[in-house]
This record gives structure tokens, C-alpha cells and sequence, in this order.
């Protein structure tokens, strides 16, 4: 369907890739959007690949989203990469309890986004878990992941989730398609300019 602000065809799909180290939540948030319930999950060698239409009642209703969720564990890292290239935007999943591996999460992070490919993609970062005892809030979250030395052409945001039981997770959605259609028509008047 699409909204009529946003210039996206009804019929056009957004290419969205999901990456975070292994046992961040990326397989439940992924099938937590497409069916929106539970679905217990294996650990991802190498990736799974859904068309989803956003559900949710704000700005990404409708929308449909190619998701490329690929596998976490450091051998399959070389493979964000190809992924990640050209994607309209990148969703990346930490575990929000973990606090020993966002260290490793940031670097991973830092990586993945200096790309030339990935330069200005818009950027959601699901703090998931956080339902768990001891989970870091946001500001905590954007601070050890480094967000803010990310190019300045990176929009980012951090949205709080539990993947699942699915909260936080639609509002994320809007939010990333916000970054998107904000950066559409940015590129689209450069263009216009030239």
C-alpha cells in the first residue's frame, strides 16, 4: 500500500539487511515481523531471507521489506559485506544484556558501516532484551556502540525491543523508514541539482 508522503510505490520493496553478533535476537525479530508471533529460532548458518509486509499503525504500514537476516558468528561476518551492499537500510541487532560484547558489537558496527557502499545508509539499531534483568538502556547502548562517530551522512536510531514479544520492534520499523525516505529525497534533489 504505501503512504502517499513518501513517494515509495505501493508496489516497491525496500532491501533491508539485519546484522548483529550471533545470539543478538535477529532471527526472532525478523520472524516476529513477519508473523507476529514467537517462533523459537536456531542459531543462522548463513541467512534467511523473508518478504515482509509491515504491520504496525505509523508510517511503515504496509510497506513491503525484502530482509536479508544473515548469520552473526564471526566466520560468517565476511558475508555482511555483499549483504549489506546497496541496501536501503541496515537494521543491526545487539543484545542489550551482553555488556561483554559490545565492544566486539561496536567494532563489528564500525566496520560494516565505512563501507563506500553502506556510506549514508540509514542505520536502526534494535537494543533488544530488554526485558531482562540488568539490560542497558539506550543512551547507553548509542554510547558504547560509538554511534555518534559514525559518518555525519549516517542517520541512526536506537529503539528499545524485546523481539519477543514484539515491543518496540513497529516503531523501529517507522522510524527506519523515516531515515529511508528522508534520504531518497535528499539523493533525489542532488540529483536534481546536477
Amino acid at each position: 500500500m504505501g503512504n502517499s508522503w513518501s513517494g515509495l510505490a505501493a508496489f516497491q520493496s525496500l532491501h533491508i539487511v539485519m546484522l548483529g553478533l550471533d545470539s543478538a535476537g535477529k532471527t526472532t525479530v525478523l520472524y516476529r515481523l513477519k508473523f507476529n508471533e514467537f517462533v523459537n529460532t536456531v542459531p543462522t548458518i548463513g541467512f534467511n531471507t523473508e518478504r515482509i509486509r509491515l504491520g504496525g499503525a505509523g508510517a511503515s504500514r504496509g510497506i513491503s521489506c525484502h530482509f536479508w537476516d544473515v548469520g552473526g558468528q564471526e566466520k560468517l561476518r565476511p558475508l555482511w559485506k555483499p549483504y549489506s551492499r546497496c541496501t536501503d537500510g541496515i537494521v543491526y541487532v545487539v543484545d542489550s544484556v551482553d555488556s561483554e560484547r559490545l565492544e566486539e558489537a561496536r567494532a563489528e558496527l564500525h566496520r560494516i558501516t565505512r563501507f563506500q557502499e553502506n556510506q549514508g545508509t540509514p542505520l536502526l539499531v534494535i537494543a533488544n532484551k530488554q526485558d531482562l534483568p540488568r539490560a542497558l538502556d539506550v543512551e547507553e547502548i548509542e554510547r558504547q556502540l560509538g554511534l555518534s562517530e559514525l559518518s555525519p551522512s549516517t542517520a541512526y536510531h536506537v529503539q528499545p525491543a524485546c523481539a519477543i514479544i514484539g515491543e518496540g520492534l513497529h516503531e523501529g520499523m517507522d522510524r527506519l523508514y523515516e531515515m529511508i525516505v528522508k534520504r531518497r529525497k535528499t539523493l533525489k534533489q542532488k540529483k536534481k541539482r546536477q
